[in-house]
């Protein structure tokens, strides 16, 4: 890594102590968002693609959370073993290195044809793709002050609604059209513009970078010896535990319990992604406003609801998973807004890039370790229906009120910056 060089742009505005102006921060923030936006999008078209994967490859459904496992457990070791340099590197350089390894993994996703080659594929991707997200994030919290930061990550989070909202059903539309590898071709061109666009327009920082700065193992370990680090990386390893638990086989388990048909997984993404495209904002906006883990309360506690429903839906008439899986994009996927900036102040900035590589890491892991355990708790019975999605329902509940318990003692203790007139 210390041979990769790329010619830089200007300075970067904070590196002088100088604020951003506003219209500055947010153009960077629309570019790192649109980063962001291929990483979530490469990762979750799989979520749909499920009944036509386990139908074409002939795979289980513990085969098929076992691909989606491997994109993040991959993504959580790879990024475990570089959080220790994290901070040594300036960032425009490591997030051009990352996304160069993502994109190549892929267009390989996309000339894949087989079970094996798909899933050294999704390694790949989930090799480069942890830490091209988690690079993304600390970029974002280095470029927004501590006063708007649930407002900044909020708009990179928007990136993974506009992937639900139009993402997720264009590469429905590609894999129906066409084949399942078409989604893949999409994803990979637009992340070849992206590059493009970080090469010319991103600038450099290396306001972080420290020349008596320790490296390797033992900068994991400043931050693991860190109790309010700990404690902030528990807290967000418990919502991903919550959200992971029923995500991976949504999809399946409605079409084959509810009589859901692969067309109205369109609508029903579409409609989620709009409306948490609308909702993020606002979200980030209200965290900033009347407290991050306030309103991370209200969140969880409207999303337990909405769990219990999703994972009873054979219960419920059909017309009304399409709005019960709406709103569980609003409030579920809502809920990681405050926990983003609640982690991101849980951390002193020198120290900010190690640390949100080890939480992305982290969280890559329980999400691909949550998502094999659900495969295997999940059971197809002879008509063809699956059992034991309630059973991860009642788990993804008592993981999120845990989280609120231990999201309580993190706090904050990134001092704030001035802000530009």
């Amino acid at each position: 890594m210390g041979g990769f060089k790329i010619e830089r742009c200007k300075t970067f505005p904070l590196n002088n102590g100088s604020p951003l102006s506003r219209g500055h921060e947010r153009l960077l923030l629309l570019l790192l968002a649109a980063v962001q936006f291929t990483h979530a999008l490469d990762f979750m078209v799989m979520l749909p693609l499920g009944p036509k994967l386990m139908r074409e490859l002939a795979i289980s459904p513990v085969i098929f959370t076992g691909l989606i496992s491997l994109y993040s457990l991959f993504s959580g070791l790879v990024g475990f073993f570089v959080t220790g340099y994290i901070d040594r590197y300036e960032r425009r350089q490591l997030l051009l290195l990352s996304y160069a390894g993502f994109i190549i993994g892929t267009l390989a996703c996309a000339l894949s044809h087989s079970l094996l080659t798909l899933a050294v594929s999704r390694s790949i991707c989930g090799a480069f793709g942890g830490i091209c997200g988690s690079m993304v994030m600390t970029t974002a919290s280095d470029i927004v002050p501590p006063q708007r930061r649930a407002a900044g990550l909020s708009l990179v989070s928007t990136s993974f609604s506009i992937s639900l909202a139009g993402g997720i059903p264009l590469g429905l539309y590609l894999a129906n059209r066409f084949n399942w590898e078409a989604p893949f071709w999409f994803i990979g061109i637009l992340s070849i513009l992206n590059f493009g666009l970080i090469l010319q327009f991103l600038p450099s920082m290396r306001a972080h970078i420290s020349p008596t700065r320790q490296g390797g193992f033992a900068q994991v370990l400043m931050v693991v010896k860190d109790s309010n680090a700990r404690r902030a990386l528990t807290f967000s390893g418990s919502l991903v535990f919550a959200h992971f638990t029923i995500i991976p086989m949504l999809a399946p388990y409605l079409i084959a319990n509810t009589g859901f048909s692969e067309t109205r997984l369109f609508a029903f993404y579409c409609i989620g992604g709009i409306l948490s495209l609308m909702t993020t904002p606002i979200i980030g906006l209200l965290a900033d406003r009347f407290g991050r883990f306030r309103v991370y309360i209200v969140l969880v506690s409207v999303a337990t609801f909405i769990t219990f429903g999703l994972t009873h839906a054979e219960q419920i008439p059909l017309w009304a998973v399409i709005p019960l899986g709406a709103a569980f994009f609003v409030f579920g996927s809502g809920r990681f807004i405050p926990v983003q900036a609640i982690c991101s102040l849980a951390i002193q900035p020198s120290q900010r890039g190690a640390f949100m590589s080890l939480n992305s890491c982290s969280r890559d892991l329980m999400a691909g370790l949550t998502s094999t355990f659900g495969g295997w708790m999940i059971t197809t019975s002879p008509q063809g229906t699956l059992s034991g999605y309630d059973f991860l329902g009642w788990l993804a509940i008592a993981a999120a009120l845990i989280s609120l318990w231990i999201g309580a003692g993190v706090r904050n203790v990134e001092p704030n910056r001035p802000l530009p007139h």
